[in-house]
């Protein structure tokens, strides 16, 4: 039997990621070019042709300036999740300035996909254990899931010791939030991520297939992410990014499209929704 996994996109444009923030000032985000429309347009076509609904963590500034993004995934059946406002790390940000972002993006994309918003995402997965306060504004919010827990060390973000299946969390107050942390395979030497993003692009495809093959074979589901801009090859190049985050951004684009392709042959996968109702921790 098939396990059924988690399809997300994180919906945000080439110049919103974190690897831009000391060469894009974010008052300047209105003055480049719009790209997320055509590449969120292609992955939503091609989930089309694959007949697989996924769960779509909308950046709120992107659902305030492009709203017709937001009423196209909610037309097509995919979920509305949010991805914040801002993208800002979330433990650079204060508990005010947090709530109200939140609040204002899960309004915006409740407003604009006549659907409920059940799901949270950080900016770059940035609920650290610096910033599991934000978990207690999630559930104040009314959200049911969050998804922005990775478990592993990183430079940008990670809980090593997290735990890595869907389950019930208790936040720092003591209420409970669904949390569906991003996959990783682990050994007894490291802790290896699969789930998407630049690991999907900078690793060979045969790389994902074998972790989230993996996962599943303990008949646990998983949760795949990519970014629309991560299958646009054409995008514009910023100039002066360090050479790490030029190899973390660029490398691969050009490729990541057909691998998606065999992601979704290979891979049964619906919304976060549909797989946490599965696994009876969404009621």
């Amino acid at each position: 039997m098939s396990i059924t996994n988690v399809f997300s996109v994180d919906v945000e444009d080439y110049f919103q990621v974190e690897a831009m923030k000391n060469n894009v000032d974010f008052n300047d985000w209105s003055t480049f070019e719009c790209r997320v429309e055509k590449n969120t347009d292609l992955i939503l076509q091609l989930l089309d042709d694959k007949n697989t609904k996924g769960t779509f963590f909308v950046l709120g500034w992107i659902a305030k300036y492009y709203p017709n993004i937001v009423k196209r995934i909610a037309e097509q059946g995919h979920e509305i999740a949010s991805h914040g406002m801002s993208h800002q790390l979330i433990y650079k940000q204060n508990k005010d300035v947090f709530l109200k972002e939140t609040k204002d993006s899960k309004s915006l994309l409740q407003d604009l996909s006549q659907q409920e918003v059940m799901g949270y995402r950080a900016a770059t997965y940035s609920i650290t254990k610096q910033s599991l306060w934000a978990l207690d504004v999630l559930y104040d919010l009314g959200f049911q899931y969050d998804s922005s827990i990775f478990p592993m060390r990183h430079d940008k973000y990670g809980i090593a010791d997290a735990h890595p299946d869907p389950h019930i969390l208790k936040t720092p107050s003591g209420k409970e939030l669904i949390e569906f942390p991003i996959s990783t395979v682990k050994n007894k030497w490291m802790t290896l991520p699969v789930a998407g993003g630049g690991y999907f692009r900078i690793f060979p495809y045969m790389y994902t297939k074998w972790g989230l093959g993996t996962i599943n074979a303990k008949n646990k589901p998983f949760v795949f992410y990519l970014h629309p801009w991560e299958v646009d090859p054409e995008q514009p190049r910023i100039e002066g990014l360090s050479k790490l985050s030029q190899f973390r951004h660029y490398t691969n684009l050009e490729r990541c499209y057909h691998r998606l392709e065999k992601l979704l042959n290979d891979f049964e996968f619906s919304t976060m929704n549909n797989v946490l109702h599965n696994l009876k921790l969404l009621k």
